[in-house]
């Protein structure tokens, strides 16, 4: 079943934000229709964060085995964290994985778990937002309002207006 189907409404936004977000930063489409396994072998991952911070991950592994996918999902969860991420914002390597076989799963157990990686994706956009060597594609924060609340939307552009004047007063100190 296709993704955008398996999720609520407020979800879809940050899911169409978080995928055309990897697209354009990496180049690279994904290929399928369904969210989960368009990322479940990590490379798009992979090559997303080191779009973001290039050689933060040195080997992507691009056979097309589970352990591979695994191995890919790890690299860059741990890449996260270099990049400052907490391990609260990470998804669990797990959240990826294929899951339809499982009779007892229920729905929303799958959509908690796709949720996580969006959560991920969100963080991991903000950072790159913050970074001023990083100056490609920007994720658009308010598609994961449903997703996150509305209260963290406008805590983080508090904080943006917040970190801006803050620069404007260092330079301005500087320059005089």
């Amino acid at each position: 079943m296709e993704w955008r189907q398996q999720t609520s409404v407020s979800c879809a936004d940050a899911f169409n934000e978080a995928q055309r977000w990897i697209e354009e930063v990496t180049g690279k489409l994904f290929g399928c229709n369904d969210f989960r396994a368009a990322l479940e072998n990590g490379v798009l991952l992979c090559d997303l964060i080191n779009q973001l911070k290039p050689g933060i991950i040195k080997r992507v592994n691009r056979l097309s085995t589970p352990i591979a996918g695994l191995d890919n999902v790890n690299v860059f969860l741990k890449a996260c964290g270099k990049l400052g991420l907490n391990e609260s914002q990470l998804f669990h390597p797990g959240d990826l994985q294929d899951l339809s076989t499982r009779v007892t799963l229920r729905r929303d157990e799958s959509n908690r778990r796709l949720k996580n990686v969006l959560i991920t994706i969100y963080w991991l956009g903000r950072k790159a937002h913050l970074d001023a060597f990083y100056s490609g594609p920007q994720l658009n924060f308010k598609a994961f309002e449903g997703l996150l609340g509305l209260a963290l939307s406008k805590c983080f552009v508090f904080f943006t207006c917040f970190c801006h004047q803050y620069y404007l007063n260092f330079f301005f100190i500087i320059n005089n």
